[in-house]
């Protein structure tokens, strides 16, 4: 029989899901597991988001509809630019997608060449790097370490930016550290891409999901001497607790935009009317249930990083935003659980399903081996249980 196109060589299904699969049948299976590796909020949207769902399938036409998104939709996402101080932005600068994960795929598509470099701090979200893959293009994995906070600094920026370098992907807050730059971290980085030729893809779909009063900055508002090259992203899925309805959004240079409008036209034609309605409404309606979820995620946090303080064998840095921690254990690897050798972040994670049925992400799914990834993302009875299991799992160690 025919083969498959050459480049599905290099696809790969997504880390975080095969995990979720794996901890789903388990439970199918009748096994007591929770799960900490899949980032959904553990809320639904709130109520006039479905009232206007309800009211637009109400007025449904069943015709096909603007490729760039309906104007409910780019009306709300521009007043919230607004809001958030991005002036000057016009229709022609929006586009929208299914998700943010499909924006990205159109995005890179219409960016980069084959064999063009993309810059990735590292630990870095996995469809960045699976995306890549499958265009062909090459990826600079620019390691940021737990010991500074998996934060990128301005030296690595410039060291690594050489005449290949076509985009640099830029995740703030970050999936799947929680780390959040401060005005001065993301200044400094700024200031370095200003003397570089590069497009910068700005993933924000975190930014209302912020800790401690620390506040969002943007390399937008730090240099917007950049403006003609910042590509921004942003989605409903996180903070209005809309992963399934699969809406993103984009503001960029006209000629960005318009490219990203013309894949729409031949891949998606459109967003359907309904959840393009019901994210209008996420966008911009009250905001008051959005900031609940964010004051209830910070409490969570705290949690969690109450039990990393009990394990000595553990390095996090403290999360400040998103709803993740990325815990250090490489410290463990070469000790045994029960007779077995842990030897890396698989075996980990492996080890601690099968005996606490705790599922975990390995961080070699973000770049990153010497850790894993924890979604506090759960009702909180939920992730007391959890990061009870998590300690148990440690003192049981031996090595």
């Amino acid at each position: 029989m025919p083969l498959l196109a050459n480049r599905m060589s290099r696809a790969k299904p997504s880390a975080i899901m095969m995990i979720a699969e794996k901890a789903k049948k388990l439970k199918q299976e009748g096994k007591d597991v929770i799960s900490f590796s899949v980032g959904v909020p553990n809320f639904l949207p709130a109520p006039h988001v479905y009232q206007a769902a309800e009211e637009a399938l109400n007025h449904d036409s069943g015709q096909y509809l603007a490729g760039r998104g309906e104007d409910i939709l780019i009306d709300a996402y521009l007043k919230r630019l607004h809001e958030n101080g991005f002036e000057g932005y016009q229709k022609s600068n929006i586009a929208t997608g299914i998700g943010a994960k499909h924006l990205l795929f159109s995005l890179l598509y219409a960016l980069l060449n084959e064999g063009d470099e993309i810059l990735i701090p590292t630990p870095y979200w996995t469809t960045y790097q699976d995306i890549a893959d499958l265009m062909g293009a090459k990826t600079k994995q620019l390691k940021c370490s737990s010991e500074q906070h998996y934060k990128l600094t301005p030296q690595q920026l410039q060291q690594s930016i050489s005449a290949e370098s076509r985009v640099l992907l830029f995740n703030n807050p970050s999936n799947p550290t929680g780390m959040v730059y401060s005005e001065n971290e993301v200044k400094a980085l700024g200031d370095v891409l200003e003397n570089h030729d590069i497009w910068i893809v700005s993933d924000d779909i975190y930014n209302r999901m912020i800790f401690d009063g620390i506040g969002f900055h943007h390399l937008l508002k730090t240099n917007p001497n950049l403006r003609d090259r910042i590509i921004m992203i942003d989605s409903i899925s996180k903070s209005y607790g809309m992963p399934g309805w699969r809406v993103g959004m984009m503001a960029a240079p006209e000629s960005v935009a318009g490219a990203m409008v013309t894949l729409n036209s031949n891949s998606i034609t459109n967003i359907p009317g309904v959840v393009g309605a019901a994210a209008a409404a996420a966008i911009a309606g009250p905001q008051d249930f959005a900031d609940e979820m964010c004051v209830e995620f910070a409490k969570k946090r705290d949690e969690v990083m109450a039990t990393m303080a009990q394990i000595e064998a553990v390095n996090c840095p403290t999360p400040q935003g998103a709803f993740y921690a990325f815990p250090d254990i490489s410290s463990v690897y070469g000790k045994t659980y029960q007779g077995q050798l842990i030897q890396n972040d698989v075996d980990f994670c492996e080890k601690l399903l099968e005996s606490k049925g705790l599922a975990v992400v390995p961080g070699s799914a973000f770049g990153e081996p010497k850790a894993i990834r924890i979604s506090y993302a759960c009702k909180p009875d939920v992730l007391t249980d959890g990061l009870s299991r998590f300690k148990q799992f440690f003192d049981e160690l031996n090595g």
